[in-house]
Order: structure tokens, then C-alpha cells, then sequence
């Protein structure tokens, strides 16, 4: 598996983990790391974030492409 595919596997995860403590506690971890906003405030760190995981998420989509 190729580096990129490796980091990009475990910022997926991260995004899970994250969406799952706003489902759960509603507590955006992400926020907090960006600033320390409140639930669901946005900025620019915040939002290279959540773009982060979601091209993360898309290139895992390719890791499990090569695994079948």
C-alpha cells in the first residue's frame, strides 16, 4: 500500500472519529483543534480540515479498489 494511501486511510478515520463524537456528545473535535470554536463554528483551518478528510476519504475509496 502506498504511503499516501496509508495517510489518507487514517485521516478517514480520524473524520469517523470526529463525526462520531458530534453524533454521540455533539462535540466537534475538529473545532476545538481549529481554535477552540464552538459546536459547528467554522474558519479557515476548520475548513482545510475537513477538506483534508475529504479527499482522505476519497483515496481510500481507491485503497479498497486494489484490495478486490
Amino acid at each position: 500500500m502506498e504511503i499516501v494511501q496509508i495517510i489518507a486511510i487514517v485521516l478517514a478515520a480520524v473524520g469517523a472519529v470526529n463525526w462520531g463524537l458530534v453524533g454521540l456528545f455533539k462535540f466537534d473535535l475538529v473545532a476545538l483543534i481549529a481554535g477552540g470554536m464552538k459546536f459547528g463554528a467554522v474558519n479557515v483551518v476548520s475548513r482545510i480540515i475537513y477538506i483534508l478528510v475529504a479527499v482522505a476519504g476519497v483515496i481510500s475509496l481507491t485503497a479498497i479498489g486494489e484490495l478486490a
